[in-house]
């Protein structure tokens, strides 16, 4: 018993016991109160990630900070005990210590928050999470704007030393760009214009919407943003084929759906325009004929 009344007052062991006692304080803090979170932003069907990623980083900055204090005369005897090789060490976790700055310069200057949707390289996706050391991203696929079901993490010391795109104002709605090609047999520029109107047609349900969607991009971005109303182009390419470029900016869900509806309109004029119109090899039977 004596021995043991010994052991506990060695004030390292104490510190040990009290620092072992508030990481498990902590943690039960954090699993009970991210609970009542979700449980309460699912009843009022709002999102939970920001709040919970908030809570989390308080907590464990706050846990950090009490340890360095609790620990503060072990910390300076053994920073001065290892002063010969703070370079070495310092040069060992440069990548580590770049994460931590990432995390400050993302709490500081917030390029992202929770839930938006943000490009660091080739990575496109879902911000979910965000600690000290890494982005969590939930991937989606550019040409779809789906997820993809996979999981992406960041160092945050690539939103230093890497551009990052925000892209949360095209979550909801997208420039959808195409092309459709075909033979240059006809005069395409009268199907064009009529497929205009009918692309119109296709859009006239969210149109609206979509001025409106514009107008909120715009006054957050200060610059004029694309036009709503479908833009088409005319063009060749390399193997003397007519391209007729479409851009349309529309919900993301109705990307795919608009793009089938047009590409099948327009191949049906085209087909009804090559059918009024006599081919090169008529014309030249008639004229053998004719002769």
């Amino acid at each position: 018993m004596i021995v043991f009344e010994e052991y506990l007052a060695d004030p390292t062991i104490g510190k040990g016991v009290i620092s072992i006692a508030l990481i498990i304080i902590v943690a039960l803090i954090k699993s009970v109160l991210g609970r009542s979170i979700i449980k309460r932003s699912k009843k009022k069907k709002t999102g939970y990630r920001s709040k919970v990623n908030t809570m989390r980083n308080t907590l464990n900055i706050s846990l950090v900070f009490i340890l360095i204090v609790l620990w503060a005369g072990e910390i300076q005897a053994f920073t001065f005990s290892i002063a010969a090789f703070m370079v070495a060490i310092v040069f060992a976790t440069k990548e580590y210590l770049q994460c931590y700055l990432g995390y400050f310069y993302y709490v500081s200057a917030r390029p992202f928050r929770i839930g938006d949707w943000i490009q660091i390289n080739e990575g496109v996706g879902e911000v979910i999470a965000a600690d000290w050391t890494k982005i969590t991203m939930l991937e989606v696929d550019q040409h779809t704007n789906s997820y993809t079901g996979k999981h992406l993490f960041i160092p945050n010391h690539q939103i230093l030393l890497k551009p990052v795109r925000n892209l949360n104002f095209l979550r909801r709605y997208t420039l959808s760009s195409f092309t459709i090609t075909c033979e240059p047999t006809i005069d395409v520029f009268p199907v064009v214009e009529e497929l205009r109107n009918h692309a119109l047609d296709f859009c006239k349900d969210f149109i609206d919407v979509a001025e409106r969607y514009k107008g909120v991009i715009e006054k957050r971005l200060d610059v004029e943003f694309i036009p709503i109303e479908p833009h088409f182009s005319v063009d060749t390419n390399q193997f003397a084929k007519i391209c007729i470029g479409v851009d349309i900016f529309c919900p993301i869900e109705e990307s795919i759906p608009l793009r089938q509806k047009i590409t099948q309109q327009f191949f049906k004029l085209w087909h009804e325009k090559v059918g009024e119109t006599p081919s090169i090899e008529r014309r030249r039977t008639a004229n053998i004929e004719s002769d």
